[in-house]
């Protein structure tokens, strides 16, 4: 029997075993029910109905990183690698997955997943470009579809469900996942299988035709590659290849070393008229989200390997990490330290200014984050970002119409960003003496982060005093909108 014949019974088992939570992701959306005779067995309509679905599932779950920094980054790699090719049928969209994972892949309708510790494994801005060219090459391929038999076999509901549960096992530690995956599969429906070597050859050849077009080097695949193999998943190299997203790293580097043997770049070949700042934003993810202790000690041992007199990027984004982690740390003075170290050597960098900012707020000092975060208002990347530290720093000092109208502007430009915006403005209409706005923008906070209850509570309270009829006729809207969700969700359960 050959491997795409696989019992689902005999998946699972493998997906419970110790290493569960990292093969459940790395097995991660593509099945191949019983045969792959028919070549884009879904229509486009069908993917991008799974994909919707998915999508949401994802996003309820809070499963992507909201870092607007590190999302620019990412989506400015994909974006430029895409110039290079025809209009497809998909829009492509670029997003991080929250974890130390150290993978990426293609989902359903030409939506690219990164993984956080796929970027913070990496060394440089070409091996990342390297790794997004090849799931660019996956969706332009329509791998997706051909891994997806029709919808006779399962249903969309299921499918989505099970690539949900795929991406939240890799989050959770592997039990809700494989909870969700179970839930969804009908005995019989379906087995879950990779993308086949077939695909990862057309991928890795399409990507480094892509890649030789664009700015980057190609050349960065073939070190990522050997990264991830490097790797070894961190100790499950022994997993069978259908329960991989890319199967045969090994084979893999061998062919994409053949393929570059005479590698020259073209004579038109796309500049890179930008700084992407890839170890910045490295730094960042890694001083931020990464876990704290590990990080500090990574972080220590490589600023004492490389001094500030050695390699200045190198030297600041590593000052700016630490002072990220000191922060998380409750070490403020520590952290800024750091953060005006990294600011000595890059003079005037926003991405310091800004972290500066959050943390001179933090330390309760909301007049110095004023001042620092003066500088970058307008940056078109970290501007909304400063003005939300400043709109924080304005109701500290209780300038509260200064606060008021920057987060209206926040919400008006970002609101899923900024879901924060709602409860400070519910605490400046508790100031005000305004209960009716005070509890809807309560009740609009809780439903952006998924708790309906509260926000249930908090909506049926503003009713009994707003005056607003647009406001009341929002809020009317808003309950019923949760209450459908929640009559769902039960049923669900």
């Amino acid at each position: 029997m050959s491997a795409s014949m696989v019992s689902i019974d005999k998946v699972l088992n493998i997906l419970m075993k110790p290493f569960k939570y990292f093969f459940i992701f790395l097995c991660l959306l593509f099945f191949l029910l019983f045969s792959l005779n028919t070549s884009f067995a879904i229509s486009i309509p069908e993917e991008k109905k799974i994909s919707k679905e998915f999508m949401e599932m994802i996003q309820e779950r809070a499963m992507i990183l909201n870092d607007p920094i590190a999302n620019h980054m990412v989506t400015r790699v994909g974006n430029h690698i895409l110039s290079f090719l025809p209009k497809g049928p998909f829009d492509y969209s670029f997003r991080i997955v929250d974890d130390a994972v150290f993978n990426a892949f293609a989902s359903p309708a030409a939506n690219i997943f990164v993984y956080r510790g796929l970027i913070t494994g990496l060394d440089s801005i070409d091996e990342l470009a390297g790794i997004i060219g090849h799931e660019i090459a996956h969706a332009a391929s329509r791998h997706v579809s051909e891994s997806i038999d029709r919808s006779k076999y399962i249903s969309i509901g299921s499918l989505a469900g099970m690539l949900a549960g795929a991406i939240i096992a890799s989050k959770s530690g592997g039990d809700a996942g494989a909870a969700v995956m179970q839930g969804t599969m009908a005995i019989g429906q379906t087995a879950m299988l990779s993308f086949t070597r077939e695909n990862e050859t057309e991928a890795d050849e399409k990507g480094v035709m892509f890649l030789k077009k664009s700015c980057f080097d190609p050349k960065g695949l073939l070190s990522g590659l050997m990264k991830i193999r490097a790797t070894d998943y961190r100790g499950v190299e022994n997993i069978p290849d259908y329960v991989k997203t890319h199967p045969g790293t090994g084979s893999r580097i061998g062919h994409v070393e053949t393929i570059l043997s005479d590698y020259v770049p073209l004579s038109d070949k796309a500049k890179c008229h930008e700084d992407f700042r890839f170890n910045m934003v490295k730094y960042r993810l890694l001083g931020l989200y990464a876990d704290i202790e590990p990080t500090y000690n990574l972080l220590t041992t490589q600023l004492k390997s490389n001094p500030s007199n050695s390699i200045a990027d190198d030297a600041a984004a590593i000052h700016y990490g630490l002072g990220l982690i000191y922060a998380r740390k409750l070490m403020v003075e520590k952290a800024l330290s750091h953060l005006k170290e990294a600011l000595s050597i890059n003079i005037f960098d926003p991405m310091v200014l800004l972290e500066m900012g959050r943390i001179y707020l933090l330390n309760g000092e909301p007049q110095k984050a004023l001042n620092v975060l003066k500088g970058i208002e307008r940056d078109p990347v970290m501007g909304l970002m400063a003005r939300f530290h400043q709109a924080n720093a304005h109701l500290e000092l209780r300038n509260l119409l200064e606060s008021k109208n920057l987060f209206n502007a926040i919400i008006d430009q970002a609101p899923s960003l900024y879901p924060k915006a709602y409860y400070h403005l519910a605490n400046i209409m508790s100031l005000e003496k305004n209960p009716g706005d005070s509890h809807y923008y309560l009740g609009v906070y809780y439903s952006k982060i998924n708790n309906n209850k509260t926000a249930i509570i908090h909506l049926n309270k503003a009713l009994d005093s707003l005056k607003d009829e647009t406001k009341i006729k929002r809020t009317k809207e808003l309950l019923d909108q949760l209450k459908e969700k929640s009559a769902k969700d039960h049923k669900k359960n």
